[in-house]
C-alpha cells in the first residue's frame, strides 16, 4: 500500500477514486508518565515516553486508513494529513491522545 501526503504518485497515473478513508487512534497516557513529562516541561529536554506514545499513535492510525483503503479496493492513500489532538477528562487527572489519519483511496497503475 503506498501512502503520501501528495495529491498525485509521480510516475503512477490514478485511475479510480473510492473515496475518504480514516483511521483513529486513541491511547491513554498514565499518571506516571504525565509526571516525568510536567517535570520535563519545567527543566526542558524531550519526553521519550510521549514520543513513543506519538509514533505508536501514528502507525495505528495509517495501519488503519490503509487498511480501509483496501477493503475499497484501492492499492494507495493520497492526500493524508495527521491529525493529533490530547483529550483531557474535566479534573485533568487523565488525559488521553487522539491520533487521526485521513486521505483518498485510490488505485494507481
Amino acid at each position: 500500500m503506498i501512502v503520501s501526503t501528495t495529491p498525485t504518485l509521480e510516475g503512477r497515473r490514478i485511475v479510480a477514486y473510492h473515496g475518504v478513508v480514516t483511521g483513529e487512534a486513541i491511547l491513554g497516557t498514565n499518571v506516571f508518565r504525565d509526571f516525568f513529562a510536567s517535570i520535563r516541561d519545567i527543566v526542558g529536554g524531550r519526553s521519550g515516553s510521549y514520543e513513543a506514545s506519538l509514533r505508536e499513535g501514528r502507525e495505528l492510525a495509517l495501519g488503519e486508513m490503509a487498511e480501509e483503503a483496501r477493503r475499497l479496493g484501492g492499492n494507495a492513500v493520497v492526500g493524508v494529513d495527521l491529525d493529533y489532538e490530547n483529550i483531557t477528562s474535566g479534573n485533568n487527572s487523565s488525559s488521553m491522545l487522539m491520533v487521526v489519519a485521513s486521505g483518498t483511496a485510490v488505485t494507481v497503475e
